[in-house]
């Protein structure tokens, strides 16, 4: 089923909110079911961005312990000045490359995104209205539109 999810993008001036294909396995029932479904396809998207960065390794010998692969080299990595403008706009400049080679685990991500949802960390909308409770029963079609945000918790004392 694919998901239409509001994202938005860093550094964006005239459109900060873009709308996104998130494609899932099943059709969610419940919130828990929603979060879990949409853990599971950012890990797996996560995990072969990850594994697209290896490649068989060379005549040479493995350059990654256990599995005979090495890092591709990043030689024609460059930005342009507008890339460059843009990034900066949202605060940081940088090519996107993970440096870790540590695969995400779908089990502890998903008891994550169930816990950080009930800490108030992030709000999920379906359609502009607010999904409050993991049991919540929900009907989730194509045609849906979530919205998922992350709060930014204030630095200072509480009074």
């Amino acid at each position: 089923m694919k998901l239409r999810v509001n994202v938005k993008s860093l550094g964006k001036r005239k459109k900060a909110v873009e709308e996104t294909v998130c494609e899932i396995h099943g059709c969610p029932g419940t919130v828990r079911e929603l979060i879990e479904a949409v853990v599971d396809a950012q890990v797996e998207e996560y995990n072969k961005r990850l594994e697209a960065a290896w490649m068989p390794g060379g005549e040479e010998g493995p350059k990654r312990k256990g599995d005979g692969r090495e890092k591709l080299p990043g030689v024609l990595a460059c930005l342009t000045r507008e890339e460059i403008e843009e990034k900066a706009q949202g605060g940081r400049i940088g090519f996107g490359v993970n440096h870790g080679e540590k695969k995400a685990e779908k089990e502890s991500a998903k008891a994550n995104a169930i816990q950080c949802f009930e800490d108030g960390i992030y709000r999920i909308f379906m359609d502009g209205q607010p999904l409050e409770e993991l049991d919540h029963p929900v009907v989730v079609t194509e045609e849906n539109v979530f919205t998922f945000v992350r709060l930014t918790m204030l630095a200072g004392r509480m009074w």
